[in-house]
């Protein structure tokens, strides 16, 4: 008697044929064709792991900060995979926060930052943080133009606020610990590259910072 063949979940089978194609636009098409993203995020949390990697892969392109929990936690998830995708899923996550408006100014602020026109992304986050102070993006690109400045202070604070607005928001914790160390205070550094770590446990570089920390404060 021959045995029944084995059925795959349908998103696992259009992952693998992702994977086989890498043809990205097209598995979005389909997964968007069969799935919303309530059952998105609860495959990401509950699914199998081919399952945990498709779904967290697509929450990436379709979701938006509604969804910051579900990648948030999948950034520790047991699957190294869907550990990366999560990484790298989240962080299109943050600048999709709020009205279409407020996605558009984030996005403006990016490309400021990229260009290094750093008074330009102070006093439009400054507006926009006004508007709605919820915006983790929006601190957070104040942040690096700060501390681009040199006004290490000011750059704390507002990483503060991003992870206030965040708490996933391992990038600020570590803007946070490299100001701190700028102000020369690598106890504060310390706890906040711990912080980072603990948030997104594959950051190799954060992990090595944090080892010679210690070593330095041990020697003290």
């Amino acid at each position: 008697m021959s045995e029944e063949p084995i059925r795959y979940p349908l998103l696992d089978r259009m992952y693998q044929q992702y994977l086989n194609d890498e043809n990205s636009a097209k598995f979005i098409q389909a997964v968007s064709r069969s799935y919303n993203i309530g059952s998105l995020n609860r495959l990401a949390i509950y699914g199998g792991y081919i399952s945990r990697r498709a779904s967290t892969l697509a929450i990436g392109f379709l979701g938006d900060f509604d969804s910051n929990e579900v990648l948030g936690g999948a950034l520790r998830d047991s699957d190294r995979a869907v550990r990366l995708l999560a990484d790298h899923g989240i962080r299109q996550l943050w600048g999709r926060q709020g009205t279409p408006e407020h996605r558009s100014a984030v996005a403006r602020l990016y490309r400021l930052v990229a260009q290094n026109r750093l008074e330009e992304v102070i006093e439009e986050s400054t507006i926009l943080i006004a508007y709605n102070a919820e915006l983790g993006e929006a601190w957070n690109q104040r942040a690096i133009a700060y501390c681009a400045m040199g006004e290490y202070t000011a750059a704390v604070e507002d990483c503060k606020e991003s992870l206030n607005c965040n708490r996933f928001h391992f990038p600020a914790a570590i803007g946070m610990a490299h100001c701190l160390l700028q102000l020369d205070d690598a106890s504060a550094a310390l706890g906040c590259f711990r912080l980072a770590l603990s948030i997104n446990p594959d950051l190799e570089g954060v992990r090595n910072h944090i080892q010679h920390l210690e070593r330095i404060l041990e020697g003290n």
